[in-house]
């Protein structure tokens, strides 16, 4: 295999992976995940589930950038200028870098620049105050409507005590069971709360 097609064999494959990259996104293909857990991370300081912070060095998008810039780089000097195989590695090399640092770049600073961890207390639903948009019938179920996290949002409630409350009625969540919040009425909460003080 000479320079020369090793060169056209990089940019293809980088060029390839950009191409399935971008339609995987368009045409919502579902491709397995590349991990590449031991890369080179930059931090955010947003804390990660993952054990890291921020995009990793490796991935997909970088790769591809190298590839493709590598090879068409080194596929020019080589087949059309006659460089030194040398010079035309190290130059080759050099752009592939620049390809992958300006997509790295990108991902870091436009892409996830606003990307933070979820923090699975922001979600949790016992003592989320809402309100009841169906009323809750002795023993039955209702609906109940609360914001978290900044969206509105809907659940299926039931009495704590298991007596009825009216529609229109704050409630506090005392507890969360599979998708339904058991809750109690605002009112009793907050006095409970004032004799304990």
């Amino acid at each position: 295999m000479t320079w020369s097609a090793f060169y056209l064999v990089c940019l293809l494959v980088g060029f390839g992976m950009s191409a399935l990259s971008l339609l995987s996104g368009s045409v919502h293909l579902h491709i397995p995940h590349l991990h590449f857990d031991h890369g080179i991370h930059v931090g955010h300081g947003h804390g990660g589930a993952s054990g890291h912070d921020g995009a990793s060095w490796f991935n997909l998008g970088t790769l591809a950038a190298f590839l493709a810039w590598f090879g068409g780089t080194g596929y020019l000097l080589d087949h059309y200028y006659g460089v030194w195989f040398v010079v035309a590695l190290g130059v080759a090399t050099l752009s592939g870098l620049g390809g992958a640092s300006v997509v790295f770049w990108f991902l870091a600073k436009v892409l996830m620049a606003h990307e933070e961890a979820l923090d699975p207390a922001d979600y949790d639903m016992v003592g989320v105050l809402g309100k009841l948009s169906m009323p809750i019938r002795a023993g039955g179920i209702g609906e109940l409507i609360y914001t978290q996290g900044g969206t509105r949002r809907v659940s299926g409630a039931r009495a704590e005590s298991g007596a009825a409350i009216g529609k229109g009625a704050e409630v506090v969540v005392t507890r969360y069971e599979k998708g339904i919040a058991y809750v109690s009425p605002w009112e009793e909460f907050a006095g409970d709360a004032a004799q304990r003080a």
